[in-house]
């Protein structure tokens, strides 16, 4: 059962490495904003709106949690069970949407303009997470978890042969599949000089991987892929945001002692936990001054302040 630390500092937020305590706000503590959700996935941060959306997959909905208010409603329903959600670089949502297997951007009247839906002539699986990089291109993962049962989609068998990572062209449109050897690729994000790609490669084994790429010379494609943290027996990392000095903190999860967010340095050293009484699916930093941590996570949202600031295009 939920209940707020009464005490500061928060006891949820724990230092693994002496190097998180000057991230760490002695009178922040985790906060719980919103609950009743089926699975929580896919926040991002609207600062001119002073809003988080994010999604509820099962529940087919996209929510909206307003800062000045407190106050948590539906934003969109249907929502084709989306997932993974961003903010292009002129402020637009880009979304993943399980339903109609397709990522999507919303424009600022409203319309829906789909970004891609296939590849070489076959239907994409299930996008599950996505990032837009500085160029204005599209980046996203396709593992084909949304359509193994009519609870986070529609059941339906693979068109592709592969799970892959795609890049969407901002010029011309174009798709292009950047990755293909991370075994249920899922969460993905830039370092803040967009000099290397993570991606959470969720279906490796025997344990859940976080694999960093080089982003090679013209910033399109992918080289020298290999594995940078091992989740470890039970772990499983799932979305994740990087912070302005290249940490990369992560949703994690299964089990009373593993749920939560965990924080990582750009080497792949674990140096912060924050528990959590629930799996933390995905996570993004927002707020005025972008250093509050808003966390997706199972039935509820949550955040926490800290003494960083989120990465540009998180």
């Amino acid at each position: 059962m939920w209940t707020q630390s009464e005490r500061y500092p928060d006891s949820r937020v724990e230092a693994l490495d002496p190097r998180f305590l000057r991230y760490r706000l002695m009178n922040a503590s985790v906060e719980r904003l919103a609950t009743g959700l089926r699975w929580a996935e896919g926040p991002v941060w609207f600062g001119d709106m002073r809003c988080v959306f994010w999604s509820d997959i099962p529940g087919d909905r996209i929510m909206r949690w307003d800062e000045a208010t407190g106050t948590a409603s539906v934003w969109r329903s249907p929502s084709n069970f989306a997932n993974g959600n961003t903010r292009d670089r002129q402020g637009r949502l880009v979304t993943c949407e399980h339903g109609a297997r397709r990522v999507t951007r919303t424009e600022w009247d409203g319309r829906i303009t789909v970004l891609a839906d296939a590849f070489e002539g076959k239907r994409l699986n299930s996008p599950n997470d996505v990032i837009v990089k500085s160029d204005g291109s599209v980046w996203f993962t396709d593992p084909p978890f949304g359509i193994l049962s009519h609870y986070e989609g529609h059941a339906a068998e693979p068109e592709q042969a592969a799970a892959r990572v795609y890049r969407i062209d901002p010029a011309s449109g174009r798709v292009d599949a950047v990755a293909d050897d991370a075994a249920g690729p899922n969460g993905l994000a830039f370092s803040p000089d967009e000099s290397r790609l993570y991606v959470v490669e969720s279906r490796a084994e025997p344990h859940r991987l976080i694999r960093a790429y080089d982003v090679t010379g013209d910033g399109t494609r992918l080289a020298n892929g290999r594995t940078l943290i091992d989740a470890g027996p039970g772990g499983t990392p799932d979305g994740f945001r990087v912070d302005v000095e290249g940490n990369l903190w992560c949703g994690w999860g299964m089990g009373e002692e593993l749920d939560g967010v965990v924080v990582f340095t750009p080497a792949g050293e674990p140096i912060g936990r924050i528990r959590l009484p629930e799996r933390c699916a995905n996570l993004c930093f927002g707020g005025i001054k972008r250093n509050r941590l808003f966390m997706a996570a199972s039935h509820s949202l949550y955040a926490l302040y800290f003494n960083v600031q989120g990465a540009a295009g998180g």
